[in-house]
């Protein structure tokens, strides 16, 4: 009886799994970093509910895009969850959870600029700017060989020089762009520069969570958790947040 008791205290005061979660903190309004050093933003709010919604604790581990992937494959987290697509190129070095958005892609630009990315040679000569190691870098080098690609460690600093006049265009999510950036006191003049677009190839199948191959049990239970929180509206609740459209697709 002893042992019993012994045994059930261990279980009862043992601490829960911490499920270590790479996010970037500079992608707003997925990802951000505020004032007091918290983070914020749809990814944060999306990890957090993940890990509420498989049974482990949530410990969050910021670090920059460049250095995401290798921080995954090093094990200094479990799990990425920063809006990273799932593509065939990244599915040679990760595995991929059920995608938990899908959104086109777009320019933006100076609002008068009068540039158009669908004439022919609409864009050569110009210079836009893209976050380094993104579906955005292998769009325009596909695309549009004739322009001069600037790459950058975050979209922020994209936005920066766009601002400061250094570049024409940035392209990037169309949510991320419009919601972080346009509708912004700071992109008051920027708008979309051509229409929106979509290269399955390329962006591949989604937003999905990332996690290394071979780990397959975490990657299908939080697929389950994604499909959870879309059927029990939490994912809805925390979209709303920040969107005023259903971001997660077709």
């Amino acid at each position: 009886m002893r042992n019993l008791i012994a045994a059930a205290f261990c279980l009862a005061t043992t601490p829960a799994f911490a499920l270590n979660v790479c996010v970037e903190g500079a992608y707003p309004p997925f990802s951000e970093t505020s004032a007091d050093g918290s983070l914020v933003g749809f990814d944060i709010d999306m990890a957090n509910a993940l890990c509420e919604q498989v049974g482990e604790t949530c410990t969050l581990v910021k670090v920059d895009w460049d250095g995401i992937i290798p921080a995954l494959l090093e094990k200094k987290c479990d799990a990425i969850v920063a809006s990273m697509s799932s593509t065939e190129e990244r599915k040679q070095v990760i595995d991929f959870t059920a995608k938990y958005y899908q959104v086109p892609n777009e320019f933006v630009g100076r609002a008068d600029s009068g540039i158009d990315p669908a004439a022919p040679g609409g864009l050569d000569g110009k210079v836009v700017g893209a976050q380094r190691g993104t579906i955005h870098q292998a769009y325009v080098e596909k695309h549009y060989p004739g322009v001069q690609l600037t790459l950058y460690g975050s979209q922020d600093e994209a936005i920066l020089d766009l601002t400061s006049g250094r570049i024409d265009l940035i392209v990037g999510d169309a949510i991320q762009l419009e919601e972080g950036f346009v509708n912004t006191p700071a992109g008051e003049g920027y708008a979309r520069v051509g229409e929106q677009f979509f290269d399955p190839e390329i962006h591949g199948e989604g937003a999905a969570v990332g996690v290394r191959k071979g780990d397959t049990e975490l990657r299908d239970k939080l697929s389950a958790a994604i499909l959870a929180l879309r059927e029990s509206g939490k994912y809805d609740e925390i979209q709303k947040k920040y969107f005023k459209i259903d971001i997660y697709g077709s």
